[in-house]
């Protein structure tokens, strides 16, 4: 007999412990812009982006996502993503070379966030129903196909930190469906030709400089290699307690660029210290490991990749980010989930959790015929 939830209970599965996790993590980026912008109005329209974000959370952890799993829909997400990317070379505002965004006046819009959760969803679709057969190199191909039609629209803008974690998204989700190791080493020989002809014939010369700079740290401190530079000194200046929130002499000065966007981390390290960063970490830590307990319990084989993609969108993001900013990986503009600015990224990441939370919703161990549906189709 199949048991009916009623009252907001129903209506609501939160992961608590999920979300409360988020909430320092927003405080502590609309601090850290607010402690080096004065009247500068970052930090206002950040928390509007916020507002409206979890707003769109526990909407969207009210509704039925189990349409997610059709067919149809992954094809109309696909399509639409690459209508959106296509359409920045027409209409898309140029900001540092690139064109990200579509500029509606009071907000823009950036196309490749929304991109990169749809992949997740095609991709825990497609892998859904194949990932027993994941041994055969066929599906890696298709796959990878998906990937990188937008991996490649991304590049062209250019965007090379939105490509670089569409491509990650595409390998952790395909390590996490079985990939055997004779395939593993074929696509490892795949990234280095593949690298080899973006060096050549893909990459613009500011973009060879990052990845040049990233070699030899310090051949050009003054020009390709002063972001980094910067943040490495804002990073160890924090020492083990920080200099206190607003006091962050390479962020106030204004020697720290991109302070409240891509360098987010290096300014909140100077201000909070190394036991900042710890508790930083062990914030994301237990958001990704309830990401990774929520997807342990999906309904089906397609919530448990669903699940296991958004913690690999998380996951890169961070790494690339952090490691960017600690100089450990080149310089690609990649956001900090939660703290930089910029609200299409923070409306992702919600409307992620958003629907990882409304599959908790109807987590049980699936029916027979549920099962045998998600790997043959409809009998």
């Amino acid at each position: 007999m199949k048991q009916k939830v009623t009252g907001l209970v129903g209506w609501f599965k939160i992961d608590w412990v999920l979300f409360l996790a988020t909430l320092p993590l927003l405080a502590a980026g609309l601090a850290t812009m607010h402690s080096f912008t004065g009247d500068n109005s970052f930090a206002w329209h950040q928390f509007i982006w916020i507002a409206v974000s979890v707003a769109v959370f526990f909407i969207v952890s009210a509704a039925d996502v189990r349409f997610l799993r059709l067919s149809s829909v992954s094809a109309v997400l696909f399509i639409g993503s690459i209508a959106l990317l296509s359409a920045l070379f027409l209409v898309g505002k140029v900001s540092h070379g690139a064109a990200n965004w579509f500029d509606f006046g009071a907000f823009s819009f950036q196309p490749s966030d929304f991109a990169k959760l749809a992949l997740v969803i095609i991709l825990a679709k497609y892998f859904s129903r194949r990932h027993i057969e994941i041994a055969n190199i066929r599906h890696i191909i298709v796959s990878g196909v998906y990937a990188f039609v937008f991996f490649f629209l991304v590049l062209l803008h250019p965007d090379l930190g939105s490509a670089i974690i569409m491509f990650l998204i595409w390998l952790g989700m395909v390590l996490v469906s079985g990939l055997s190791k004779k395939h593993l080493f074929a696509l490892i020989a795949l990234v280095v030709v593949g690298f080899s002809l973006l060096w050549f014939f893909g990459f613009r010369d500011y973009q060879k400089e990052r990845i040049v700079n990233f070699i030899h740290p310090l051949s050009d401190i003054q020009g390709t290699g002063y972001n980094a530079y910067q943040s490495e000194i804002a990073v160890g200046s924090g020492g083990l307690f920080g200099k206190g929130v607003g006091y962050g002499t390479q962020s106030r000065l204004k020697f720290l660029p991109e302070y409240q966007t891509d360098f987010i981390f290096a300014a909140f390290s100077e201000e909070w210290g190394f036991a900042g960063i710890l508790i930083f970490f062990t914030l994301y830590g237990i958001l990704i490991w309830r990401i990774i307990v929520n997807a342990s319990r999906g309904a089906t084989n397609f919530e448990i990749l669903y699940g296991a993609g958004v913690a690999i969108f998380f996951i890169v993001h961070l790494l690339v980010n952090v490691g960017m900013n600690i100089h450990l990986l080149p310089v690609t503009g990649t956001p900090l989930p939660f703290m930089s600015y910029g609200g299409t990224h923070i409306m992702t990441e919600f409307l992620a959790l958003g629907i990882l939370m409304a599959q908790r919703r109807y987590a049980r161990p699936a029916h027979k015929d549920t099962v045998k549906n998600e790997f043959l189709g409809p009998q």
